[in-house]
């Protein structure tokens, strides 16, 4: 079996992308390559993403990142209280429950987690 652990998402700004998944879903920076616009942004499972700047970019279409906290409703009260703006709060959607906000090159950003999944 396969193991997924990397993904590229093509962005207007590496820099301010970087900065917003670092501040506001946690990642830490595994690496830069500045000469190349990329930051490798790890979670703490270990599945890095890609943030590399890009002038071709073909859009966020069809994709939306998902990320497990350990409270969606409490880590949408601090996000929401930091000004970071979101699409809907917390709710059941068709996805299961959860919240939806959109990072800076509108990428659809999801987060959910197991104990209100399963509730």
């Amino acid at each position: 079996m396969a193991k997924f652990d990397h993904l590229t998402l093509a962005v207007a700004n590496w820099i301010r992308s970087r900065d917003w998944y670092v501040q506001h879903i946690g990642l830490k920076i595994e690496f830069e390559l500045p000469e190349r616009c990329t930051a490798a942004l790890q979670d703490e499972s270990g599945f890095t993403i890609f943030v590399q700047q890009s002038d071709r970019m073909t859009g966020p279409i069809g994709i939306a990142l998902y990320f497990s906290v350990t409270d969606v409703d409490v880590t949408h009260r601090n996000l929401s209280a930091a000004g970071v703006v979101f699409a809907h709060p917390p709710q059941k959607t068709f996805w299961g429950y959860g919240a939806e906000l959109r990072d800076p090159d509108a990428y659809v950003v999801r987060l959910w987690d197991e104990r209100s999944m399963n509730g």
